[in-house]
């Protein structure tokens, strides 16, 4: 008869003990990071800090996210000059009374094929039973640059 230990010993090994990738771990670090470093500055404080962070994060992104990214920072600046910059797990993100609004996740965080343009659940997008809050963006057209304007200018209500 085997013993305890013996049995324990031939439980089948798991593949992987990881349940998040490595890029998703580093993402919930910084989300840590920010939220501590966000915690203490006054909101002049926080717009600028967040401005700053923003900006190195998109300068920091290989060349077809970069130059989407700074496009991206551009129009919601501008459609809702209200939100505040700030990053959220390491992403470009735009906020409204400490609440992330929206935000830019490119292709190149996760290694996947298009960026996308996302909304979180306290941006005023309601629309019946059921609407969209992320969007693919592969290319940006004045047709998409015009379309992400109107949803910021909704979602910042």
């Amino acid at each position: 008869m085997p013993t305890k230990q013996a049995a324990r010993s031939r439980k089948p090994a798991r593949a992987s003990d990881n349940v998040f990738t490595d890029e998703e771990r580093a993402a919930v670090k910084e989300t840590a990071r920010e939220r501590k470093s966000q915690s203490r500055l006054s909101p002049e404080k926080e717009r600028e800090a967040g401005e700053k962070e923003v900006q190195a994060k998109i300068a920091g992104m290989p060349a077809p996210d970069r130059q989407m990214g700074k496009r991206i920072h551009a129009l919601v600046t501008t459609a809702a000059p209200a939100l505040v910059p700030r990053t959220y797990y390491g992403m470009p993100a735009w906020a409204k009374d400490g609440k992330v609004i929206c935000f830019f996740k490119p292709a190149s965080k996760f290694k996947v094929r298009y960026a996308t343009f996302e909304f979180q659940a306290d941006a005023s997008l309601d629309d019946g039973d059921m609407w969209p809050v992320s969007f693919a963006v592969d290319k940006l057209t004045s047709g998409v640059e015009a379309r992400i304007a109107e949803l910021v200018k909704k979602a910042a209500g």
